[in-house]
């Protein structure tokens, strides 16, 4: 037995098997629903249930508070419907976007940017025409089934001949990816990928400023999104925080200098939680997002495109709505959930 799900208002639709959580079915027919970690920890694919009746498998309160269940929210990640459901999720476009690729890909750089962060470029197939919007990410296959999550850091038409996908990785101690590639993995060597996927791509038909918010690695997808801008000649008034905790881990900061040197519409501010001694910093510090909100306390004429860690999305979304006067809808978001993260 199938449950026939409609998403609005986009118009597409889809069947899920009765003991299927919508997500899963989702990606399996090609409709791109906002998605992160696919374990009800983060919220990144919370939906709006129009109609219909869903039941939820296990998942984290801070993703989903009961609160917003009796208001109709659901977690699309482990909510099976009992009925034929529509779903409102507007970030989910029409019929017609990038197809969902498994490509190997082929190690062509490793770039330790920081101690704790490296640049890898990955070289695409020749054979393969793999398409993304910038500020989209691909998930690594590994063993046992498991997958991680990396944004690409560089824009589509900058991928170059060959074509290369950017990626810029933090190391987690302990972590069964990145322990691997921060010691045994090198150049030339083959690892498989599956993508594109996410909705964190810039919405091109609103024409108001942009508060960029990135911290950490989240940087990557936020680097793509400027260079399309720059692509697209878009004039639109722009400013870029980024924050680390020491100068060392803003591990691009003269690109984004750069960036912002040479678009007249673009600020670049970096922030540091715990600058050292030796960094000599004499630039912004404290937590990211509250320099957004002493710059710009009313907020309710921009758009925010936010990522990086669960703590900093939430914080930012919380304030800048309740305190800043941002609009829900203006506030597009791609937290990078990480397993301790879950854990």
């Amino acid at each position: 037995m199938s449950f026939k799900i409609d998403i609005q208002p986009a118009g597409l639709h889809f069947q899920v098997e009765r003991d299927q959580a919508i997500l899963p079915a989702a990606i399996a027919a090609g409709v791109g629903l906002p998605y992160g970690c696919r374990d009800g920890a983060c919220g990144s694919c919370k939906s709006k249930l129009v109609s219909g009746r869903v039941v939820h498998g296990a998942h984290q309160t801070k993703a989903l508070s009961v609160q917003e269940e009796e208001a109709g929210l659901i977690l699309t990640c482990c909510a099976t419907p009992q009925s034929d459901c529509v779903i409102e999720s507007r970030s989910v476009v029409a019929a017609g976007e990038f197809p969902i690729l498994k490509i190997p890909v082929r190690v062509s750089s490793l770039n330790r940017a920081a101690p704790d962060v490296m640049v890898v470029r990955l070289q695409l197939p020749a054979n393969a025409s793999f398409q993304y919007k910038a500020g989209q990410y691909v998930e690594f296959l590994l063993r046992d089934g498991k997958r991680r999550a990396y944004s690409m850091g560089n824009a589509p038409h900058l991928k170059g001949d060959p074509p290369q996908m950017e990626l810029h990785i933090r190391h987690m101690p302990g972590g069964l990816f990145t322990d691997a590639l921060f010691s045994t993995v090198k150049e030339k060597d083959i690892m498989r990928v599956e993508g594109p996927y996410g909705s964190f791509w810039l919405r091109e038909e609103v024409r108001k400023p942009i508060v960029f918010l990135a911290s950490g690695t989240g940087f990557a997808p936020i680097k793509a999104l400027i260079e399309h801008m720059q692509l697209k000649q878009d004039d639109r008034p722009a400013v870029l925080y980024w924050g680390c905790r020491q100068k060392r881990d803003l591990y691009l900061h003269e690109w984004a200098e750069q960036a912002a040197a040479s678009m007249p519409n673009l600020t670049y501010v970096p922030v540091l939680s715990e600058p050292a001694a030796e960094d000599n910093w004499r630039g912004r510090t404290g937590f990211v997002h509250e320099a957004v909100m002493a710059d710009y306390s009313d907020l309710s004429g921009h758009e925010v495109y936010a990522c990086g860690a669960p703590v900093m999305v939430d914080a930012a979304r919380r304030d800048f709505s309740a305190r800043c006067g941002l609009p829900e809808e203006a506030f597009y978001a791609d937290s990078f959930t990480s397993e301790a993260d879950k854990a």
